[in-house]
């Protein structure tokens, strides 16, 4: 009898879970409304699938066993909800959630007409690194207040920290001053370290910031923001890559995306600093496969934004593609307010009308028409008897001439060499504090021979847009 029992208990157990094995998983599902009614045609994802809203704003995905948030396409002329800096487009997946429910709110403003706002490699690390940030701020509260009728955004491009994760609170806390939504990507220095794999380097990332790549719509213009730091362990070592999974959200994403619409993409690492893509195997500055997310572009209009590199470069892919690569909030690590390319630390303006995109770099403490820097006979050590002029933010499409006593004396040569004023401050140790801190040569740089070293000399600038910068080097 004891035998039999005992075999019935043990058929019953095996009954039971037989039966919850064989009951479907639910769905992950929910409504997205505005105003108390469901919106229609609104993109929800898992980070896997996508799908729309039906007529009432419902919408079911199905069930994904390493989804971990569900999350909106915030379409245009929408808002999702916002804590301050902290736009809230997503909700973690929890066993005992049964319905997640989005509201969007009406963008009081044309978001047909918007700003966005490029910024990269804040990398504070420390609280002094944060009272920096807080300065860098305070021109861009300055840049806004101009604004006033726009709507305006800011992408960051990543490296929100420097290997400090408990910075990331206070980093968040000095953005909210801006009272604007901050989409904001992974940089390799924002990644935990010493985890055993890539799927656990963005944890703490996510904690904070929700999901490693989504999409939100502004107007005629897309936008997606990706992780390309992947993790490959031995303590700090990563390279650029997406990932296959990535990668079959993106062409999902895109397949609800009008050809005539602008695409952005944000991410930290750099796809490529030039036109041909260079077949190293492994690769920290450049994305491994950027081939793929190119292919995936195809056909739009299409501009990726990066950072890394703490220098700015854009490279012309052809005309439907181009990449800006943003130089660093920090400057020289918080050493100094330029970069080690001679880029005064700032952020990219980019001002968009319905499917058309113009931009400028915005030095941090200058006004936004300063886009070179001019250097006299004598400041470079490799060509004393040259006029320099540094254009940060140049592309095939500028033209830079210069002036002897008013005379226009043609175009400057452009030449690969180091920005005058970043050596000296690099070669400061003392001031640098760490030694790996070293000028990088910048192809961005402009010379001349005058034929009078005491002469007036003008250096003018014409941007891609026509736009004219004039400077006099005394």
């Amino acid at each position: 009898m004891k035998h039999l029992l005992k075999y019935l208990f043990v058929c019953f157990v095996c009954a039971v879970n037989m039966s919850v094995m064989a009951q479907p998983v639910a769905d992950v599902k929910g409504q997205v409304k505005c105003q108390g009614k469901g919106l229609s045609n609104v993109v929800v994802t898992n980070g896997f699938d996508c799908v729309l809203t039906d007529a009432e704003g419902r919408y079911a995905l199905p069930y994904h066993r390493d989804a971990r948030f569900v999350y909106v396409t915030t379409p245009a002329g929408y808002l999702p909800q916002r804590e301050k800096s902290l736009p809230h487009y997503y909700k973690r997946i929890e066993s005992s959630v049964g319905s997640y429910d989005f509201t969007l709110t009406k963008n009081p403003k044309n978001d047909n007409k918007h700003i966005c706002l490029v910024q990269s490699d804040v990398q504070a690390a420390k609280a002094s690194d944060i009272e920096g940030y807080v300065k860098y701020l305070k021109d861009v509260r300055q840049f806004v207040d101009k604004q006033k009728s726009s709507d305006i955004f800011v992408l960051d491009c990543g490296d929100i920290v420097g290997n400090a994760p408990a910075i990331f609170p206070s980093y968040i806390q000095s953005s909210d001053v801006l009272d604007l939504p901050f989409y904001r990507a992974v940089g390799n220095h924002d990644m935990e370290y010493g985890v055993r794999s890539y799927e656990h380097s963005y944890k703490t990332f996510e904690e904070y910031f929700g999901p490693i790549y989504y999409s939100f719509n502004r107007g005629k213009a897309h936008y997606i923001v990706l992780n390309n730091c992947f993790y490959i362990n031995r303590h700090y070592r990563y390279i650029g890559y997406i990932d296959e999974r990535t990668l079959q959200w993106i062409e999902k994403d895109l397949s609800f995306v009008p050809k005539d619409h602008l695409v952005f993409v944000t991410m930290h690492i750099p796809t490529s600093s030039t036109k041909e893509l260079q077949f190293n195997a492994l690769l920290p500055d450049e994305t491994s496969n950027a081939s793929s997310i190119y292919d995936l572009l195809a056909g739009y209009d299409a501009h990726i934004f990066t950072g890394h590199t703490h220098y700015n470069w854009n490279v012309v892919f052809n005309d439907k593609l181009m990449e800006h690569n943003t130089a660093a909030v920090c400057g020289t690590f918080w050493k100094a307010e330029i970069c080690t390319d001679g880029t005064p630390s700032g952020y990219g303006v980019y001002e968009v009308n319905g499917n058309q995109v113009t931009w400028k770099y915005k030095s941090a403490g200058y006004p936004l028409d300063y886009q070179f820097r001019g250097y006299p006979v004598g400041s470079s050590e490799e060509n004393p008897q040259d006029i320099i002029a540094n254009v940060w933010n140049w592309d095939e499409l500028w033209k830079v001439e210069w002036y002897e006593n008013g005379k226009c004396m043609g175009e400057m040569q452009r030449f690969e060499g180091y920005d005058p004023e970043a050596k000296i401050i690099c070669s400061d140790k003392e001031r640098m504090v760490y030694d790996w801190i070293m000028p990088i040569k910048t192809e961005h740089l402009f010379k001349a021979t005058p034929q009078n070293k005491n002469a007036a000399i003008e250096v003018v600038v014409t941007d891609r847009f026509g736009n004219i910068y004039k400077q006099n080097i005394k």
